[in-house]
């Protein structure tokens, strides 16, 4: 059974990857790991704790890694070695999927300077922070989910897309179409 790992991080926002890892793990009966650089628990956006069962460096040693989550979060300083993780998964061509301002991370790895790729991190709050813009913007999308090859990206708001696009990637329903639809219906329909 592949692993699927999400790289958590000081004031990451949670929301943003809830429904995927919840019908990951139930639907598609697939091992989750959270991974930070370290074992040290963090507070996400919402104000709940998160401790990594994996540090990234444990990651670089896994031979059934299926893909990569990285949900947003702040711009942030990005440590080698999970620049090493990305560019190896890459290089696997497994999934790498990352929301709101979590595309920075592949961004800083080279992967997106020969994708299409879409975030929530606008050059206008790059300017704002006063920090060295880490994305290729010629290859900016400005759609709610882009899916090039094996990496899907995708704005903070669109986080429900963002899920199914995973499922769709990872095949979780299994061609049950009709159950995927109906959760879609359920979580849309007001």
């Amino acid at each position: 059974m592949g692993k699927i790992i999400c790289f958590i991080s000081e004031d990451f926002a949670d929301f943003e990857i809830t429904l995927a890892f919840h019908k990951i793990k139930h639907i598609g009966k697939k091992e989750i790991f959270s991974m930070g650089y370290n074992y040290e628990s963090v507070i996400s956006e919402s104000g709940l704790y998160y401790k990594p069962n994996l540090t990234v460096n444990e990651a670089m040693e896994l031979e059934d890694i299926e893909g990569l989550i990285i949900p947003g979060g702040p711009i942030r300083n990005q440590q080698k070695e999970l620049t090493e993780l990305i560019i190896k998964l890459d290089q696997e061509e497994k999934m790498l999927a990352a929301i709101c301002h979590g595309p920075q991370y592949l961004a800083r790895s080279g992967v997106l300077n020969r994708r299409n790729f879409t975030t929530s991190c606008s050059i206008e709050r790059i300017k704002e922070l006063d920090v060295e813009d880490p994305f290729p913007r010629e290859n900016f999308v400005d759609q709610r989910v882009v899916r090039d090859e094996h990496v899907i990206t995708a704005k903070g708001r669109a986080f429900v897309d963002f899920s199914f696009e995973i499922f769709d990637y990872l095949d979780i329903y299994q061609g049950e179409h009709r159950d995927k639809e109906q959760l879609f219906k359920d979580i849309m329909d007001r």
